[in-house]
């Protein structure tokens, strides 16, 4: 964030889009988001922010506020609690994993978000409870925001953004289930914050794979300015504004991330996102 701070001009999300849409956006321009609504964004992402002067925007899958859940953090629970030895998930189809490492605790969690990634909210979120439970392990109920810190987020001047309700990959649903899950996640924002929301990320956010062209066009009958996927670039001129792209800091080292911003600006771009 310093280095954000320091050589870059940070814009608010829906200021930058506008700017990209009328072919006036300043030099170095740069967007913060985080995805989904996990309390460590106003715990710890709000104080770094608010120190440094810089702008973010929030986006909120709103099924999760207020002690709620997401299935990969009960995939996290399961795979760094089960003690070494054999893990025998038979039962679920994956066979047996042996632990005796870090290493095997992150290829069985990759092995369980892979097979529960693409079930639906309402199959894989009692699926991944029902497995935690068959194991014994206890889970965690404070990761996500509560209706309190969402609203002290946004009145701390942060934007907050839509993502969709449970946070279903689009591509599995049904039409009229993907807009509903749009639509309602915008609307219990709204009731919330008692402010309009602007903004859309798509969960998971890589275009065809996870959501297509069918949900970009409900994306301004929602109502929305802009939207954002996951796929890693700069946005230019040929951007589309309902498909913009973005790209995640894993990096470990003030260095490699610039180098990363690097690589993300000289990345090929179509306009398609």
């Amino acid at each position: 964030m310093q280095l954000l701070a320091r050589h870059f001009n940070v814009l608010p999300l829906h200021e930058a889009a506008a700017r990209l849409r009328a072919g006036a956006l300043p030099a170095r321009a740069a967007c913060i988001t985080f995805d989904d609504g996990y309390a460590d964004n106003y715990t710890i992402a709000l104080p770094i922010l608010q120190e440094l002067g810089l702008h973010a925007t929030f986006f909120v899958a709103t099924a999760y506020l207020d002690g709620g859940r997401m299935f990969n953090d009960t995939l996290i629970e399961i795979a760094k609690t089960l003690p070494d030895g054999a893990c025998d998930l038979t039962h679920v189809g994956l066979g047996t994993h042996q632990i005796a490492s870090t290493v095997d605790r992150c290829t069985l969690l990759a092995t369980l978000i892979n097979h529960f990634k693409y079930l639906s909210p309402e199959v894989r979120i009692p699926a991944s409870d029902s497995l935690a439970a068959h194991f014994r392990i206890p889970l965690p109920s404070d990761l996500m925001m509560t209706s309190h810190q969402l609203k002290a987020l946004n009145a701390a001047g942060m934007e907050i953004g839509a993502h969709t309700h449970s946070h279903p990959i689009l591509s599995r649903q049904h039409a009229d289930d993907a807009h509903s899950e749009i639509l309602l996640g915008k609307e219990r924002l709204e009731a919330l914050l008692g402010t309009r929301v602007r903004l859309f990320a798509y969960p998971n956010g890589r275009p065809t794979k996870d959501y297509g062209e069918e949900h970009v066009a409900m994306i301004p009958k929602c109502g929305f300015e802009a939207a954002v996927s996951t796929r890693p670039a700069a946005a230019d001129h040929r951007s589309d504004i309902y498909q913009l792209p973005r790209f995640t800091p894993w990096d470990a080292t003030p260095g490699r991330f610039a180098l990363r911003l690097l690589r993300s600006l000289l990345s090929p771009h179509s306009a398609g996102g």
